[in-house]
């Protein structure tokens, strides 16, 4: 049977306030902002060109003046790559450390037969 959900009684009370103070900090930041008028691109020039080629750093193919990305674009493919890497890695380990049979729980016995893994016999 489910119960339905309580409200805790053990409250953080300094925690609920730095938060409330925090929003606090943040809206009046935010409502203060000055922020200039908007800058429209031009009509003749592609913007999705324009990206690419600022992202590899192609200053002659730009015709929007803009930063060069190509730095962070090394960065952030080195990350991504490790990030793969170090997820194939602890798959590996994990997998030779439970056993675990990817066939559907059936692992061939010493005899010749299927013999069935776990489950309450």
């Amino acid at each position: 049977m489910t119960t339905r959900p309580r409200l805790s009684s053990e409250v953080n009370w300094v925690a609920g306030l730095a938060a409330v103070a925090l929003f606090g900090v943040f809206a009046a930041v935010f409502l203060t902002a000055n922020f200039a008028n908007p800058a429209g691109f031009p009509t003749d020039q592609s913007i999705v060109a324009n990206i690419g080629y600022a992202m590899f750093d192609l200053d002659s193919q730009l015709g929007i003046p803009s930063e060069g990305f190509l730095v962070s674009f090394i960065v952030i493919a080195i990350v991504l790559d490790a990030a793969l890497d170090s997820s194939i890695m602890l798959a590996e380990r994990d997998q030779e450390e439970s056993g675990a049979v990817t066939d559907g729980g059936q692992r061939l016995g010493t005899n010749g037969t299927d013999e069935e893994l776990g489950g309450d016999e």
